[in-house]
């Protein structure tokens, strides 16, 4: 039997998206190369420069999910040898340090406890004991913990050969993110967070400085699906130049999950996951649940990591949630995977009625 079940998609993603994204979906289908598809993708570039504060060239959509973007700018970035200096404090900061070293990168690690943040120091003091690092890269939001990493103090790394490769798949539309005021080389995100789409595309910037690394290379991008230089070509050449076949359908829905959070105002967008994420860490607090991410300024609002209460098992509680409400959470990872919940209040789903419904069914289930 095919299952059409109705989630509240509470979880560290997918998260609900705008309806004005699901409507999206029910366009007709264009060609990848039709006029109006490379007009709806030049549209999305300048909705996307406006999200991610740039006024880069290089900013497209990139077929895929968030990991295809971090895989897209540490491809086309980095070559077999250069360094990469990465910032470690959760299960995505390992990630990066996974991908780099499979391309051929020598990593090397600045670490922090899981649930504290990276200090930008440390990193910063990293690139100085290793000026020829081709990267620096940190997750500006850890989903696997909740934690906020400080991004802007990086900008003193525009005055270094370093570039600086920022991770907001989870930050991008939730929290502040300034590309061009922070002096971001390059950065990614993904359509189905905190921008109000399904998952399917991981949006991408570089900037003029990234983009001069990325046409001077010795040796060819290893991947070629993932080559930011041709995907560059596909979407914004003055002469499309043919590279693969991409979803009209998707880019629609992100068109207007990108045009639902420009209407509202990002600033605006801000303060409501700010609200709302504030509301429930607060609430949870007062029933026993533990936040992972230490000190409060550091907190996510958008995506929160919490211990259950003494005495509680929460892979049962979690499917209780989901089988007796229809609520997803997402359950912990490393450290974490067995006592921890990550839940999601993104998008669509950063309202005070998704922290209501969520703390009436905790209540039912704890009661």
């Amino acid at each position: 039997m095919t299952a059409h079940a109705d989630r509240l998609l509470f979880g560290p993603g997918p998260s609900n998206p705008y309806p004005e994204a699901i409507e999206a979906l029910g366009r007709p289908v264009l060609g990848h190369l039709d006029p109006d598809y490379l007009a709806l993708m030049a549209e999305i570039a300048d909705r996307l420069r406006a999200v991610f504060g740039t006024a880069n060239e290089l900013t497209l959509p990139v077929s895929g999910t968030g990991s295809a973007g971090m895989e897209a700018c540490l491809a086309s970035l980095l070559q077999t040898g250069e360094k990469a200096i990465i910032g470690v404090n959760g299960y995505f900061g390992e990630r990066l340090c996974e991908v780099a070293s499979r391309g051929g990168a020598s990593v090397v690690r600045v670490e922090a406890p899981w649930g504290r943040a990276l200090d930008p120091e440390d990193l910063l003091a990293a690139q100085r004991a290793n000026p020829d690092a081709r990267l620096l890269a940190v997750v500006a939001a850890e989903t696997s913990t909740g934690v906020r990493n400080d991004v802007a103090p990086l900008s003193a790394l525009a005055d270094t050969e370093t570039l600086l490769l920022v991770d907001a798949v989870t930050a991008l539309g939730g929290t502040e993110v300034r590309v061009d005021d922070w002096k971001i080389d390059a950065c990614y995100s993904a359509s189905q967070k905190c921008l109000g789409a399904p998952p399917g595309l991981a949006p991408v910037t570089l900037s003029p400085r990234a983009v001069d690394v990325l046409r001077t290379r010795y040796e060819p991008v290893r991947s070629f699906y993932l080559d930011l230089g041709l995907l560059h070509e596909y979407y914004q050449a003055p002469a499309h130049r043919y590279h693969h076949t991409a979803s009209s359908t998707m880019a629609y829905s992100l068109h207007a999950g990108l045009g639902r959070l420009l209407g509202e105002g990002l600033e605006q967008v801000w303060a409501r996951h700010a609200a709302i994420g504030g509301r429930l860490q607060e609430s949870l607090a007062k029933r026993g649940f533990g936040l992972i991410a230490e000190p409060a300024a550091n907190r996510l609002p958008q995506l929160t990591a919490t211990t259950l209460p003494d005495g509680l098992a929460e892979a049962p509680l979690r499917k209780a949630l989901l089988d007796r409400y229809g609520i997803e959470v997402g359950g912990g990872l490393g450290e974490f995977a067995g006592r921890a919940w990550r839940i999601g209040m993104m998008g669509h789903a950063a309202r005070e009625r998704s922290v209501t419904t969520l703390l009436a069914a905790v209540d039912e289930l704890l009661g």
